[in-house]
């Protein structure tokens, strides 16, 4: 069982998890709860044992300097830690990891008993996946949830996917069994700049999280990053013309689809978000 250090109660805590891996394309998700913990000041209080759940040869440890000079192996993990985000009423917990290579449900079953501990009170999960879709446009964030409740009141889209998955459809299906709510978000990544980072998707995730949990959260250098991310995708399609071509079939198939989208809901939201940090400038 995962060892939580000593925690003070928290305030309604939710749970925020992304995974390595099959379900990261770009790095997207591990790169949206990596931002919050280093913007939320997050505290490392627990971390589960790998010699159980990875493949070694697969997820390969680490071998590197500390910071006295001498060597240390760092092995590969998942670990949970705690932020208390300024101005929210809530606090949160992070769970960042790597897809583990064996046994899944019991890799599942002790985050959740850890989480359960902390008196998380709902999950959400973080993925990305490579898809169609341009570069030169909103990154497409899909919002969904097994419990039909839940979908009415947040208004998500309740998920429909038949298919292969990955940890993170594994670990939402647990919290399920084990009566915590699961809303799992992901963003949808051109399959043409499919390298890591993306942090476009990242920041699309993050505000996608922020509209969920009600909370402002800090984007520093993610705009201007995802910026130059477009303007190098750009030059990208600028010099190749199959590219390019490419791109633009993309644009009018989506912008045909998302006209309706294009003005007041998504507009508004985008406003509320910047009021909200706005308020709380030093969160």
């Amino acid at each position: 069982m995962i060892e939580i250090e000593d925690v003070p109660t928290l305030r309604s805590p939710v749970l925020v998890a992304a995974f390595e891996g099959w379900n990261d394309a770009a790095d997207a998700a591990s790169g949206a709860v990596d931002h919050l913990l280093e913007v939320w000041d997050a505290r490392l209080v627990a971390a589960i044992d790998p010699e159980d759940y990875y493949d070694f040869q697969m997820n390969r440890p680490l071998v590197g300097a500390d910071e006295h000079g001498g060597r240390r192996i760092t092995w590969p993990s998942t670990q949970l830690s705690v932020a208390s985000p300024p101005g929210a009423d809530r606090d949160v917990v992070l769970l960042r990891g790597i897809e583990p290579n064996m046994r899944w449900r019991q890799f599942c079953a002790e985050l959740l008993a850890a989480a359960k501990e902390l008196g998380a009170e709902m999950v959400v999960t973080l993925g990305a996946l490579l898809a169609d879709t341009p570069h030169t446009r909103p990154v497409p964030i899909s919002a969904s949830t097994t419990e039909p409740g839940l979908a009415s009141r947040l208004e998500l889209e309740q998920s429909t996917y038949e298919g292969p998955t990955g940890i993170v459809g594994v670990f939402q299906d647990s919290a399920i069994r084990h009566d915590l709510p699961a809303v799992s978000l992901w963003a949808a990544v051109p399959h043409y700049v499919a390298q890591p980072p993306c942090p476009k998707a990242t920041l699309a995730l993050l505000g996608q999280l922020e509209d969920l949990l009600g909370i402002s959260i800090p984007l520093d250098d993610l705009p201007e990053d995802a910026r130059a991310w477009e303007r190098g995708v750009d030059e990208l399609a600028a010099e190749d013309d199959e590219i390019g071509d490419y791109v633009r079939a993309l644009e009018e198939t989506r912008d045909t689809a998302d006209l309706p989208e294009a003005s007041g809901d998504a507009i508004a939201r985008e406003f509320e978000r910047y009021l909200k940090r706005r308020e709380h400038p030093e969160g």
